[in-house]
């Protein structure tokens, strides 16, 4: 069951939130390129190896994510 966008919005703030004031990690697996732009670090999977992993020094917020 998917989420429509306005409650996907609000799941990922709160992931996000919660990775940043309680310094919790979260790990999201999407396919979604646009989504994974809020990452800290992007690791790239193709069938089953690891390809790449980019650490991103400014991810990009929620609020100003689309898909």
């Amino acid at each position: 069951c998917a989420l429509d966008y306005r409650t996907g919005k609000q799941v990922l703030q709160l992931l996000q939130d919660a990775s940043r004031k309680d310094h919790k990690t979260v790990m999201i697996i999407t396919h979604n390129a646009a989504i994974a732009k809020m990452a800290d670090r992007i690791i790239e999977i193709n069938d089953a190896q690891v390809r790449s992993i980019h650490d991103e020094p400014q991810p990009t917020p929620v609020a100003d994510i689309e898909w």
